[in-house]
C-alpha cells in the first residue's frame, strides 16, 4: 500500500488527523529529506522508521520501495512541504506502484499553490498551474504561450530569481497585468503582495531580500487585449 501524505508548508498545525494516523501506522516513511520530516514526526511523537526518497535517488529507490510494498508493507510518501508529486518527487513511485498492482491513496491536505491563489484576489474559478518554469531552454516559449491564456496563472519561483522572473512576466504579459506574490505562507513572516507585474518587479528587484518558498499568481489575459511582443 502506498499513501501520499501532504505535510505542512510552514505551520506544523496544518496537518490532518488522518495524515498523522497514516504516518504512525506505516511501516516506513519515505522522505524527501529525513531530517526535515524528522522535525514534524518528532513534534507529534511519531517514531516510524524513515528512508530518503528525493530527486537524486528516486530512480534507484523506487524498485526497493515497490518490493517492500509487494511484500505487504505500507509506505507513506512525504516531501519537505506540501503534497507529494506537486513539483516534488512522487510521480515515479506512484507509476511504478500502480504498474505493480499496488493500491495508491492520496490524502488531501497542504499545498502552497491553493492558499496563494485564493488569497491573491484574482479569479480562481479557472487557473493553470505551471510549477517552476524552465530555467533556460523553452522558458521564453512557455512565457509567450502563457501570456495568451485567459486563465489565472500560478507559478513557483526561487527567491534569487524572483525579481528577474517578474520582469520577464511583465515583458511578455504586459506591465499592467494584475498579479500577486505569496511567500512564507503559513509562517510567522507570511507576505502576500499584490499589484501590477511592473510594480511587483520593481519592488522585488530593488528589495532583493525575498526569502522562503514563493508562489507567483498572475491574472489571465483580458478579452480583446493583444499580447505585447517583447522587444529585442
Amino acid at each position: 500500500m502506498l499513501y501520499l501524505v501532504p505535510t505542512p508548508v510552514g505551520n506544523l498545525e496544518d496537518v490532518t488527523l488522518r495524515a498523522l494516523r497514516i504516518l504512525k501506522e506505516a511501516d516506513v516513511v519515505a522522505c524527501e529529506d529525513t531530517r526535515t520530516s524528522g522535525f514534524l514526526l518528532a513534534h507529534y511523537g511519531i517514531e516510524t522508521p524513515r528512508t530518503s526518497f528525493h530527486a537524486h535517488n528516486e530512480h534507484a529507490k523506487t524498485p526497493h520501495l515497490v518490493a517492500r510494498m509487494e511484500a505487504g508493507e505500507t509506505v507513506a510518501l512525504v516531501t519537505d512541504a506540501g503534497s507529494p508529486g506537486i513539483s516534488d518527487p512522487g510521480f515515479l513511485l506512484v507509476r511504478a506502484a500502480l504498474e505493480a498492482g499496488i493500491r495508491v491513496e492520496a490524502l488531501p491536505g497542504a499545498t502552497a499553490l491553493i492558499p496563494a491563489l485564493t488569497a491573491s484576489g484574482l479569479p480562481a474559478d479557472r487557473f493553470v498551474f505551471e510549477g517552476f518554469l524552465p530555467p533556460k531552454k523553452g522558458r521564453q516559449t512557455r512565457l509567450k504561450a502563457l501570456a495568451d491564456d485567459a486563465r489565472t496563472v500560478v507559478l513557483y519561483e526561487s527567491p534569487h530569481r524572483l525579481g528577474k522572473a517578474l520582469g520577464e512576466l511583465a515583458e511578455h504579459f504586459g506591465d499592467d497585468r494584475p498579479a500577486a506574490v505569496a511567500r512564507e505562507l503559513t509562517k510567522k513572516f507570511e507576505e502576500i503582495r499584490r499589484g501590477t507585474l511592473a510594480e511587483l518587479a520593481a519592488h522585488y528587484a530593488a528589495d532583493g531580500s525575498a526569502r522562503g518558498e514563493i508562489v507567483v499568481v498572475v491574472g489571465g489575459k483580458p478579452k480583446d487585449v493583444p499580447v505585447r511582443t517583447p522587444s529585442r
